[in-house]
Order: C-alpha cells, then sequence, then structure tokens
C-alpha cells in the first residue's frame, strides 16, 4: 500500500503541487475546447476543412515565433512572471473565439492564442524544472502529464454534453469557459507559487547565452526533432479525429466527449506507474516502442470509419486506449530528458525550443490534415502510423548522440 501511495502521489515540493492544481484547472478548460474547436469552425461557421486546418496550423506557427522569443525573456526575468502574461494573452483569446463567423476572424484569433501558447509551455515548464531537484523531476512532469490529461479529459466530457452544432450559443459557453480557467490558473500561480531565485540545477537567471549555444548541442536538436515527429504524427491528430468521428462515422459529440475520457482515465491510471517503472531504465526505447503503439492506433481510426455510429465509437476508444499507453511512455521521457540535456543558465531557451518541437507538429499536422481529410478521410491515418512507426526507428538510433548520463532516467535518492 505504502508503494501504491508513493506511486501515484510521489513527493514533490509544496510549490509544485500547487501549480499542478492551478494546471488541472486550467487543463479541464483546454479540455472543453480541444475536441470541438475543428467541429465549430467547420459544422457551426461553414469554413471549409482545408481552411480550418489552416487556421488551427496559425495558431501552432505563431506560437513557434513567439515560444523563441518568450525564451529569452524566461532567461532574464523568470518562468513565473512570464507565465502570467502568457495565461492573460491566452485568457483575451479564446474570449473572442465567440465572435468568429469568417475565415479572417479565425486567423487573427488562432494568432493571438498562438502567442499565448508561445510563452505558456515554456514559462510552465521552467517554472517546474527550477523549483524541483533532478531526482524528483521525472514524478513532476510525469503527474504534470497527468493532470493535464485528467483535467482535458473531464473537460471534453463536458464539452461533449454541452456542445451541439444546432446551437451555436453551446460553442460560445466552452470558449468562455475556457477563458475563465486561465484567469484561475493566473491567479493561483501568482498568489501560491514563488519564483526560484537559483535554478536547483547550478545555474542563474540573467547569464549571458544565445540560442547559438543551445542549436550547437547535437543531441538535444536530435531529441527535439524526433519530438516535432512524433507530435506532428501522432498528437495533432487529436486535433482531426473529432471531425473525422462526426463527419465518416457519424459519432456524436456526446461520444466524441466519453472518447476523450476513456483516452484520459488510462492516462491518469498508469502514467505514474509507468514513470515509476521507467527510473533507472533506458530513455529512447521506450520512445521506440511509443512509435509502434500510436502506429497501432491511428491504424484502428480507418477501420472505425467504416463500421456503425455505435460500433465506431468502440473502435476510436480501443484507438484511444492504445494511444494513451503511448502517451504514457513519453510523459516519462521527453521533458526530463530535455531538462537533463539543458545548460542552467539556458534553461529557459532549452524549455522554449522544446515547446517549439511541438509546435511545429501542431502547425504541420492539422494544416496538412485538414486538407487530406477532403482528400482521403481513412490515407490520412494510415500515413500518420507509417510516421509514427518510422519516429519509434529513429529513436534508437538518437540514442547513441546522448551523454552517458542523460541515457536513462535517473532513480530517487529515497528508492
Amino acid at each position: 500500500m505504502r508503494g501504491i501511495l508513493r506511486t501515484y502521489f510521489p513527493p514533490l515540493p509544496r510549490s509544485v503541487t500547487t501549480l499542478q492544481v492551478g494546471g488541472l484547472v486550467n487543463a479541464f478548460g483546454n479540455g472543453i475546447t480541444l475536441p470541438f474547436l475543428f467541429i465549430y469552425l467547420h459544422n457551426v461557421r461553414g469554413i471549409g476543412l482545408g481552411v480550418v486546418g489552416l487556421i488551427v496550423g496559425t495558431h501552432a506557427l505563431v506560437s513557434i515565433v513567439a515560444g523563441p522569443l518568450f525564451g529569452i525573456l524566461i532567461d532574464r526575468l523568470g518562468g513565473r512572471r512570464l507565465l502570467g502574461i502568457a495565461l492573460g494573452i491566452l485568457a483575451g483569446g479564446y474570449a473572442l473565439y465567440p465572435l468568429v463567423h469568417d475565415a479572417w476572424q479565425g486567423f487573427v484569433v488562432a494568432a493571438i492564442t498562438g502567442v499565448g501558447v508561445g510563452g505558456f509551455w515554456p514559462s510552465q515548464s521552467t517554472l517546474i524544472a527550477g523549483l524541483t531537484p533532478r531526482e524528483q523531476r521525472p514524478a513532476a512532469f510525469a503527474m504534470q502529464r497527468v493532470v493535464m490529461n485528467l483535467g482535458i479529459g473531464l473537460g471534453a466530457l463536458a464539452g461533449g454534453l454541452i456542445a451541439t452544432t444546432e446551437s451555436p450559443r453551446s460553442f460560445t459557453v466552452l470558449f468562455l469557459l475556457n477563458s475563465l480557467t486561465f484567469v484561475v490558473y493566473g491567479a493561483v500561480m501568482l498568489a501560491l507559487v514563488p519564483s526560484p531565485s537559483l535554478d536547483r540545477s547550478g545555474g542563474e537567471p540573467g547569464t549571458a547565452g544565445s540560442y547559438r549555444d543551445v542549436l550547437r548541442h547535437r543531441a538535444f536538436v536530435a531529441v527535439i526533432s524526433l519530438n516535432a515527429l512524433f507530435i506532428f504524427a501522432g498528437f495533432s491528430g487529436f486535433e482531426l479525429l473529432p471531425v473525422y468521428a462526426k463527419n465518416e462515422a457519424a459519432v456524436t459529440e456526446t461520444q466524441i466527449g466519453l472518447v476523450f475520457l476513456v483516452n484520459t482515465i488510462v492516462i491518469v491510471l498508469l502514467q505514474l506507474p509507468i514513470a515509476r517503472l521507467a527510473q533507472g531504465r533506458r530513455r529512447m526505447p521506450a520512445l521506440g516502442l511509443l512509435g509502434l503503439t500510436w502506429a497501432a492506433a491511428w491504424l484502428l481510426v480507418p477501420i472505425a470509419g467504416s463500421k456503425t455510429a455505435g460500433a465506431a465509437a468502440l473502435m476510436l476508444t480501443l484507438a484511444m486506449v492504445i494511444f494513451a499507453v503511448g502517451e504514457c511512455l513519453h510523459g516519462a521521457v521527453h521533458a526530463p530528458l530535455v531538462v537533463d540535456l539543458a545548460e542552467p543558465r539556458l534553461l529557459g531557451r532549452y524549455m522554449a525550443l522544446s515547446a517549439l518541437s511541438w509546435q511545429v507538429g501542431f502547425a504541420l499536422g492539422p494544416a496538412l490534415g485538414g486538407f487530406a481529410l477532403d482528400y482521403s478521410p481513412g490515407g490520412v491515418w494510415i500515413a500518420a502510423a507509417a510516421f509514427c512507426a518510422l519516429g519509434g526507428a529513429l529513436a534508437l538510433a538518437v540514442e547513441g548522440t546522448l551523454p552517458a548520463r542523460a541515457r536513462r532516467t535517473p532513480v530517487p535518492v529515497a528508492a
């Protein structure tokens, strides 16, 4: 029993735990809108799927530009202050989505939220890394993944119960609720979470350095390039799956919410045990297995498209269960590996480029996937599966670039 409690409630600094609670509220708001943005813009506002893909891709593209700029500011001003700014931008941006009626308005709002996302992830990751000792970071980032997915899953369920294409106002409720959660998270963070006065890796914010120093780090560049491929072929499918399920398999909004909830439940149950199992083990074979599990998950999606609505919902649920196992592997490896590779004095820049690898994938995936869905709805998922399998193979090749100390997940001293 003590081992189970330690697995699901790892000992973390109080400030990190507080940050996770605020993140849970924020993730709930993201979950309310995430599965339904494509449906809102296409089915409610009548914007073509290809253009909707470009709008969603614009959100990620702008974050690609904004992220590195935030990284410089984080190293100078600290993650806490920049996280507050990013949350304010996101709150304002999502509050504008109900006003979108034409494609150009969608592009403007997506650009605003893209700036916020560009600052959100490197700021939050830098803050968690700075507040957590090295041996506790895998657990801290695993817990971050748990609360993020728990919030998104519960939010998706709530969004599925609220949203209906027959009532555009129901989507207004979704976007305003999401905006409110950014405000709540910002208030919790600014009131209760301190700024790390000294990075626990041994470096101090504000010392000299540039992105040129980061890009010379061959192992780090290899890791984030691999991550961009995984996000492009894997995670970005979350943006495309709901509209595919509704239009190709007649799955309802409520069923879509339940599919995402099942994905969340699996992650909540398995993320922390998998993170603990990963202690002392090689990291890159875990990412190799991740590629295979995601490939298997996406190959089930076109099969679901040929079934009746009820059977399709069950098939998509199975796909999301398999995909969730891969997510747990990713959560146990990627973020702690990036922090271990980073130079402490440039941590903000390292986390910004790590976040950029996510946004590159999220920009390309929906942008290309939206047009591909129009051309070949089933072929999209077969192509995604092939890229995921390729990423799994490349993960083993990347291992040779890593320094010996970073190849295995650290083991907490207490263990």
